[in-house]
């Protein structure tokens, strides 16, 4: 059955006072890591140059968001090895230029730090992308509703330095659910609209491989809440284990694999590092979507 003439929250994300219908198109973020140790392309990008080129061909490639970080959050990385300074210092300049270059581009910062999500939102970036769900820094949120700024919550179990010690749950979605929404609370108690929220399940951040099976085959649970469902699944660690110990350059059909049961169950942004890939295979899948 084609979808309603009349979008439901979880189908709305507004931007910036851009109002997105996510019906119409499943959006897909590039993954634009200025980091000399991200897990997945660590150091290629370090330099500005070099992370602006990659900017523009993630553009060129469809990207309808880019997603900058400037501290790896990866599997065991430690909390105060960068400080906000040295943060700053690595995204101001790719952001500022590509605010230039791309004045109609979704940008999106990867922090959870306050004082990083501040000075991104005032040189331009659209959304900011919190791994702890304003946990770390609550005030994220009055930021973001300052300027009328995207804000996508993202679950994870511990810190990135503990996630993946030993994570358990007793019900994976519930859990995932009940975090999402109290963080939800905080963001609209801090003025921003429920409206700018979207909120991801943090596929791989305090996971179990079963765990991260799980959150895809119910991911329409979450649906619940009402809002923008974010996944990125991109390269983890749990499909080079389903895929016999692939390594995380030969993990591109898994994560297509992913992402497409994702959206299938209710997704709506991919979050990716091949951008090429996720727009040939989200055209398709979006088609089908669309007669569900």
């Amino acid at each position: 059955m084609p979808l309603s003439n009349s979008p439901a929250p979880s189908w709305r994300w507004k931007v910036r006072g851009r109002d997105f219908d996510l019906r119409e198109k499943t959006l897909i973020m590039g993954v634009l890591n200025l980091t000399p140790d991200s897990f997945s392309d660590g150091g290629r990008f370090y330099d500005s140059n070099s992370a602006l080129v990659h900017g523009e061909a993630l553009v060129e490639a469809g990207a309808d968001i880019i997603d900058l970080g400037a501290k790896s959050t990866r599997p065991g990385s430690i909390d105060d090895t960068v400080s906000a300074d040295e943060e700053w210092i690595r995204l101001e300049p790719v952001l500022k230029t590509l605010r230039t270059r791309f004045p109609t581009l979704m940008l999106s910062v990867d922090t959870y730090r306050g004082a990083t999500a501040e000075r991104a939102l005032d040189a331009g970036a659209d959304i900011i992308n919190d791994i702890y769900a304003l946990r770390h820094s609550p005030e994220i949120a009055s930021h973001c509703a300052s300027h009328g700024a995207g804000l996508l919550l993202m679950h994870m179990q511990g810190t990135p330095e503990t996630m993946q010690a030993n994570p358990v749950y007793e019900n994976v979605l519930a859990e995932i659910r009940d975090q999402l929404r109290a963080a939800m609370d905080t963001a609209t108690a801090a003025g921003l609209p429920e409206d700018n929220v979207a909120v991801d399940p943090g596929i791989g951040f305090g996971k179990t491989v079963e765990h991260n099976i799980e959150i895809l085959a119910g991911l329409e649970y979450l649906r619940l809440m009402q809002r923008p469902i974010c996944v990125g699944a991109s390269r983890k660690g749990f499909l080079g284990k389903l895929t016999g110990g692939l390594p995380v350059d030969e993990r591109e059909e898994a994560t297509l694999a992913a992402h497409c049961a994702a959206i299938l169950h209710g997704a709506t942004i991919i979050r990716t590092h091949n951008v090429q890939a996720a727009t040939r295979s989200v055209a398709v899948i979006d088609a089908i979507r669309q007669r569900m």
